[in-house]
């Protein structure tokens, strides 16, 4: 196969999203309550999105002690702390310029954690190799796709380069891709199978493109964001094989590896299966894969560190990504380290072993708990159903609406799903995100909600949406005779749209 061709994009505004709205009405309440003004709840609990400290998740002690001693390099003489810990703090000091995180480093990252991360891959993938220069680290994994994106995107109109996305997607990639200039090509997943990827819908998707773009990528999330299907091998061959007779890069985020938890599910990586390949494929199919420490286990969104493996470019392409890595001037050096960590951790033997380990089954056990918990609640009640999650910290019900709430979602110009969640924030305080996922033919809906979080914060999260939604179905579901008992809840959505909460088109 030929190198894709990469250009320099245009830059494009992103438009306001509906998430974003929920956001500034989830902020204000909180102000709201600060200032003393009286709710039925005492605060909001965000799970929109996957911030599991922010949510009350623990960080792993390892990594803390660590960056710690990274940042103040005194403790390294702390005799309290492991000893595992002030050893790999001094390392990673030994590589850092001047032996201080406050130096800059190599715009694609500093050399040895992309090497820590090379070897990684190589165990992961059971000896398939990967080398530290095809690595290129950035201030998370949403950078990195970001660069990869504005070096496809070229055209206008129909000849206007197309990516191949999901629907349901990553609530953040509708407006990176329009920020790239590139069209959005939707393709289906598919709900009743777990929302797998079909490859018949793969086909249709890219037929109804052409013609009206240049559809130049497939983006895949594997396990998937916000549905939680994990992909196994023969599945991902079919995408490998399609991707390779259109000619279209495969972007992989596979950010949530490390967070598998469905019975008989284990993650395979895209890559593990490109090179058990014939060399038709394993030498030609360029591939980009995504990882970040916001993933489950980890969870330090906060300190914005990413990185993505490139497989099969073009020399030249992997100078542009390097170049255009560049303008960053560098990844935080805390989260270059953290990085380091996660994909080099405490081995057997080590005195930080048993803590870590222990951590991290805490926090796939939560997740498998709080996955099976959401989903027998949600699945009791009525109006709403609940795929079950293999891996990932998502859950995506549907929500099965009538057409009078339809109905007055399009009088007031809003997706009714986004008019569900800004009911369930104003009167319980839960912050849950709109799926925006319009099924036409059944009336359905999707909310978004990350699971990762405490159990006692999800059983009050439970508590409201179960009280809330049993109110909706009582006051806006038909009723046995036929008629439907209807709130005023147009005026509350006009008056966060005045306040320029929720535009109004």
């Amino acid at each position: 196969m030929s190198s894709l061709q990469f250009v320099n994009p245009r830059v494009r505004g992103i438009r306001g999203s509906p998430h974003s709205g929920l956001q500034s009405l989830a902020e204000r309440i909180t102000q709201e309550i600060t200032q003393g003004v009286q709710k039925p709840f005492k605060e909001v609990i965000d799970v929109s999105s996957g911030d599991p400290h922010k949510a009350g998740m623990k960080p792993i002690s390892f990594v803390r002690q660590v960056l710690a001693v990274c940042l103040h390099p005194q403790l390294l003489k702390n005799e309290t702390l492991p000893l595992d810990v002030r050893l790999r703090a001094q390392r990673l000091l030994e590589v850092c310029d001047g032996g201080s995180v406050g130096s800059y480093t190599a715009s694609s990252g500093m050399p040895h954690v992309k090497q820590s991360i090379a070897e990684f891959i190589t165990r992961r993938d059971a000896g398939v190799p990967s080398h530290a220069e095809d690595i290129f680290i950035s201030a998370g994994s949403q950078r990195a796709l970001m660069v990869v994106v504005k070096l496809l995107a070229s055209g206008e109109g129909k000849t206007q380069t197309g990516v191949l996305t999901p629907r349901p997607c990553p609530h953040t990639l509708p407006p990176l891709l329009d920020e790239a200039g590139v069209t959005l090509v939707p393709y289906q997943l598919m709900e009743d199978r777990g929302w797998a990827v079909d490859l018949d819908e793969l086909h249709r998707a890219l037929k109804t493109a052409r013609g009206r773009c240049e559809p130049r990528a497939i983006y895949i999330s594997n396990p998937g964001n916000p549905t939680g299907h994990v992909q196994d091998g023969k599945s991902i061959e079919e995408v490998i094989r399609f991707a390779a007779a259109e000619r279209l890069l495969l972007l992989v985020d596979e950010v949530y590896q490390d967070s598998v938890y469905g019975q008989e599910k284990e993650f395979i990586s895209y890559k593990r299966v490109l090179f058990e390949m014939d060399k038709e494929y394993s030498e030609t199919v360029q591939f980009v894969s995504f990882h970040s420490i916001s993933s489950a286990c980890m969870g330090e969104c906060g300190l914005r560190a990413g990185y993505m493996e490139q497989v099969n470019m073009d020399p030249e392409v992997m100078h542009f990504v390097d170049t255009m890595l560049c303008t960053d001037i560098s990844t935080p050096v805390t989260g270059q380290l953290a990085l380091e960590l996660m994909v080099n951790p405490p081995k057997p033997g080590d005195p930080s072993y048993d803590t870590y380990t222990q951590e991290i089954l805490l926090t796939l056990a939560t997740l498998s708990q709080n996955a099976q918990r959401v989903q027998e609640i949600l699945n009791d009640l009525p109006g709403m159903s609940c795929q079950p999650a293999m891996g990932g910290i998502y859950l995506y019900p549907c929500l099965h609406l009538p057409s009078e709430i339809i109905e007055k979602a399009k009088k007031l110009e809003v997706e009714a799903d986004v008019l569900y969640c800004q009911m369930l924030l104003e009167e319980e305080g839960v912050f849950l995100g709109a799926g925006c996922q319009y099924d036409g033919t059944t009336g359905n809906h999707h909310l978004r909600l990350s699971i990762l979080v405490p159990p006692d914060t999800l059983e009050e999260v439970l508590d409201r949406l179960g009280s809330f939604h049993l109110r909706f179905v009582r006051d806006k579901l038909p009723h046995p005779d036929g008629g439907v008992k209807d709130r005023d809840m147009g005026e509350n959505f006009r008056s966060f749209s005045t306040a320029g909460i929720f535009p109004m088109n």
